[in-house]
């Protein structure tokens, strides 16, 4: 267990929303409980009483009431609040705790100005959106899509749709052509709104031939609608009609469409490294149930809140900060370079912005601290109570790094799930310490455990993740999956009733979590198992190494197979004997002598997703011979150039036949 950095304060229980919700259950349930072990315990045992307190608890708006709480508690098949009629947009858009002159979306860029909207803004935007898309012809079930950044106008869209009780789905702009229409021709959207580019940094970013491309390979497009972002005076990218006459002034009140519990809102998308992304359909009211619990009772976020999470339109994180106001926490949305002009932009931002709950990525705070950034000095974050780590697992060193260089009265949360439930299975919560290096909890109503290689439950040891009872932001399905054979393939394939997820934890006595990387890219020699996040994080700790990936090849007849570590070095430095020596060092110290790489080379980057994942499984295809047009799709890449590196080595190594005369 890591060391205790933060405790929390003894009147916790009187100053939190989850402490506000024990009383609440006290008073409403008869229920009490000691601690949150026992409330955890009580949450994933009575699904049914648990989760209809959420919806009890926070009122949520309905049109006609369930008949029932959990109709059917099979996985996958799970069937919640059977007869519920609501709209996901109304709950949001009710903004508890907000008045109407309340700034609700504060939205900063590279691009253009600041933009603020009020809670009375915000509606009224919505209302004329929706209007305009109703103008489209768009009804209940149609697709709406929004090649768009982290903009209020997306967010506008996004309320806008599911209001009508049509589909979203957005991807961000920084996506290739052919990473957007792999997604967007499995579901045919009818309106497809796009900017006409974006400005990263200092660099503008002209996207209308992108635009022009998409439109053209999706013929279910009916209307396109143009955003002048990058350029206000210019015309809308691919002849469609502006945003504003979309926004057009309207009588048209605002009203919401009741659809069922479990009717699409919209589609997000496996990162889509190999094959077609998966195209995973989440309904309205699991998400509002599910992020109602999540931003309230365990990131303890309310109206005095403003909360930002950096995340571009393409990651579920996304979907995830635009449900803030629906407990009244006014959101900060970011679009830009992170690290423009310095690694410090985002904590000025959180200074300028009055943020009290800044969300990150691992990647991104290891990169601060590796660059000896110290955000408490270059900004006042008096206002931070919350900091959220999420993307890929935070180490030890990582927790100390907040609490020393950011602030130590905050409560770091590192918290870790998925696109497929457009949340976190484990996270923080604040009834509960943080130690270093260690996901504090098991979610409310996430009933998460370690299974061992034969499918037993294991506390203490290495295990894969599976979640044993149903959750409502399961998935309602995959979409054109009729027969629903992808989505069992997916996560019930290895272990039948059971949600497998595909990554190692390791869950200790107190529940406190470990996520040590995907099980799909384990390190397996001599019958030792290992996470790569264990790996990276000895390799990246030395000064000389910037980022890293590694990869094991095993061997078909069953011997020790072959490590293989690739580093980006710090600039100027070559990969030699010595520095060879020195990695080769810190790994059988730190780790095992059987995790000595066979073969070390230096590469200029490491391939990542655009939400910044390192691509694991992918290197290991194309060394093992597969093409890289096969092996990863490129246009869901930040950096689809590092993957030649690769390639190359690849051939390098392949066994030559000897050439045949021409």
């Amino acid at each position: 267990m890591g060391d205790v950095l933060w405790t929390p304060p003894a009147d916790v229980r009187e100053r939190s929303r989850i402490g506000n919700y024990l009383r609440w259950l006290r008073e409403h349930r008869g229920l009490d409980f000691a601690d949150y072990d026992a409330l955890w315990r009580w949450s994933v045992t009575d699904l049914d009483a648990f989760w209809r307190s959420i919806w009890d608890h926070f009122e949520v708006v309905a049109h006609t009431p369930p008949t029932a709480t959990l109709a059917d508690a099979a996985m996958p098949g799970a069937r919640w609040f059977p007869g519920a009629t609501l709209n996901y947009a109304e709950n949001v858009l009710r903004m508890p705790g907000r008045a109407d002159d309340d700034p609700v979306v504060i939205a900063h860029g590279q691009t253009r100005p600041p933009v603020t909207l009020t809670a009375a803004e915000l509606r009224e935007q919505v209302r004329r959106v929706a209007a305009g898309l109703r103008r489209l012809g768009v009804t209940a079930g149609d697709r709406v899509a929004a090649y768009a950044p982290n903009i209020p106008e997306t967010y506008v869209l996004l309320l806008a749709t599911s209001s009508l009780g049509a589909i979203f789905s957005s991807c961000a702009p920084e996506f290739g052509t052919r990473s957007v229409t792999d997604r967007w021709q499995q579901i045919e959207p009818t309106v497809l709104v796009a900017v006409d580019g974006y400005r990263y940094g200092e660099k503008a970013v002209d996207r209308r031939a992108e635009v022009a491309a998409i439109r053209a390979a999706l013929p279910s497009v009916r209307h396109t609608v143009g955003i002048a972002y990058l350029d206000p005076a210019g015309d809308p990218p691919a002849g469609g009609i502006p945003w504003a006459e979309l926004a057009a002034p309207t009588d048209e009140p605002l009203a919401f469409t009741p659809v069922a519990f479990d009717h699409p809102l919209y589609v997000l998308y496996s990162s889509g490294t190999t094959g077609l992304p998966k195209p995973i359909v989440h309904g309205h009211g699991g998400i509002l149930l599910e992020h109602l619990k999540m931003l309230a009772l365990h990131h303890d976020l309310g109206p005095a809140d403003r909360f930002f999470w950096f995340t571009t339109t393409g990651w579920m994180m996304w979907n995830f900060l635009v449900s803030g106001p629906a407990v009244g926490a006014a959101i900060v949305l970011f679009d830009g370079n992170p690290g423009h002009p310095d690694l410090g932009a985002l904590w000025r931002l959180a200074e300028e912005t009055g943020t009290t709950y800044f969300g990150t990525s691992a990647p991104f705070l290891l990169a601060c601290r590796k660059a000896g950034l110290v955000p408490r000095e270059i900004a006042d974050l008096s206002a931070l109570r919350g900091l959220g780590s999420t993307g890929a697992p935070l180490p030890a060193e990582g927790f100390t790094w907040v609490y020393e260089a950011v602030g130590d009265r905050l409560q770091l949360q590192s918290l870790s799930g998925g696109t497929d439930v457009c949340t976190g299975f484990v996270g923080g919560v604040p009834l509960l310490p943080v130690h270093a290096g260690e996901i504090t909890c098991r979610a409310l109503g996430a009933r998460v455990e370690a299974r061992s290689a034969d499918g037993t439950p294991v506390i203490g040891e290495l295990g894969e993740l599976v979640i044993t009872a149903p959750m409502p932001s399961m998935p309602v399905g995959f979409w054109n999956d009729t027969d629903g054979s992808r989505y069992r393939e997916a996560y019930f394939d290895v272990y039948p009733g059971v949600w497998r997820h595909g990554d190692w934890i390791t869950i200790n006595e107190h529940g406190g979590c470990v996520i040590t990387g995907r099980s799909d890219a384990t390190l397996n020699r001599g019958g030792v198992r290992l996470g790569t996040a264990e790996f990276y994080s000895v390799v990246e700790g030395l000064d000389e190494v910037v980022d890293s990936v590694v990869v094991h090849l095993e061997d078909d007849e069953g011997g020790a197979g072959e490590l293989l570590l690739f580093v980006v070095l710090a600039e100027g430095l070559e990969l030699d004997d010595a520095l060879r020596r020195k990695i080769s060092r810190e790994l059988r110290t730190a780790l095992s002598p059987r995790h000595i790489p066979d073969e070390i080379h230096q590469v200029r980057a490491v391939p990542r997703t655009l939400s910044a994942k390192k691509l694991e499984v992918p290197v290991k295809k194309i060394l093992t011979g597969t093409p890289v047009d096969r092996a990863a799709a490129t246009g869901a890449l930040a950096n689809p150039e590092s993957l030649t590196a690769f390639a190359a080595l690849a051939q390098r190594r392949a066994p030559h036949d000897n050439p045949t005369p021409a």
